[in-house]
């Protein structure tokens, strides 16, 4: 689009603007869709966003954690957990390794049980948390030398569950940047309808101009300005109510879940900016169409 057509787009005509109708039923419809789709784009925005945060934070902090645990006795665990900490101290690749204490297993395991288990009386085995350095550590290594002076333990790197987990999240995140396609999708389709009713309803005054004159390119870039500016102010307020939205979400939180950190991060914030613009487009394009087509009906 040159500049002196993003001009007349901007600036306008008078007497063109007259063959549009400034309000009424295609106004209302072309206003309520924009920001309708507008916020639901930026609630999509955030999702994509806080699923591709989930993902990279899953994927780095479990590649490198593991569980050990200490399957024996009451009378031997003691003696295999000490052992075991020593053959993760003397492993190269192995960052950090401890025992966690009782309270800390008793919260991992109170969503299950209820926070009075009494893990005295029942044969819970010790974990040990471990921590390897971005080289890691020899895993088929490790598990032979544990299952050999360690006899109860055993080594979990979490492999079975960290992928489907990862994947979960990448897998959101990409329904997140198709929902946001969809939208524009159906916006395009309803401001093409609403474009289609407006040309329609004004035939007449579209006719009486032809007579005077006026080719069809003047009296489409009427409808496309008008539809354009509808949808990039719908668009504007759509976004600034899904901002506030997102904004009142609560932060995020490790008790809370992934639900608690749907909210723009950073320079995020500054994204959802982009959308009443990338909807003045779609409105321009499926307007443009929409008149070009119908004006050709009309001929």
């Amino acid at each position: 689009m040159s500049g002196g057509r993003i001009r007349r787009l901007v600036v306008g005509d008078a007497q063109a603007d007259r063959v549009v109708p400034p309000s009424g039923f295609t106004a209302q419809l072309t206003l309520f869709v924009a920001a309708a789709m507008a916020f639901l784009a930026v609630f999509a925005l955030a999702l994509s966003l806080a699923s591709g945060r989930l993902a990279d934070r899953w994927a780095d902090e479990l590649a490198r954690a593991a569980t050990l645990r200490i399957n024996a006795p009451a009378d031997q665990r003691a003696a295999q957990t000490q052992a075991a900490l020593t053959v993760l101290q003397q492993t190269p690749g192995v960052a950090s390794a401890r025992a966690l204490t009782a309270d800390e297993q008793a919260a991992l395991l109170a969503p299950w049980f209820g926070a009075e288990l009494p893990l005295d009386s029942l044969p819970v085995p010790q974990l040990i948390e471990v921590l390897e350095t971005e080289s890691g550590y020899d895993e088929t290594g490790l598990r032979l030398r544990l299952q050999a002076e360690v006899p109860g333990a055993v080594l979990d790197d979490h492999s079975r569950w960290r992928k489907p987990l990862v994947d979960a999240a990448r897998s959101l995140r990409r329904l997140g940047l198709f929902s946001i396609l969809l939208i524009g999708g159906a916006m395009a389709g309803m401001i093409t309808l609403a474009a289609n009713a407006a040309l329609a309803a004004n035939a007449q005054v579209i006719e009486v101009l032809r007579l005077v004159g006026a080719q069809d390119s003047y009296i489409a870039h009427a409808f496309v300005r008008r539809f354009t500016l509808r949808a990039l102010i719908g668009c504007g307020v759509g976004v600034v109510l899904g901002m506030i939205g997102v904004w009142l979400m609560p932060a995020a939180s490790q008790e809370g879940g992934f639900l608690t950190g749907l909210g723009f991060v950073g320079w995020g914030w500054l994204m959802p900016l982009a959308i009443p613009v990338l909807g003045a487009v779609v409105a321009f394009v499926a307007t443009s169409r929409a008149a070009k087509k119908r004006l050709g009906a009309l001929t």
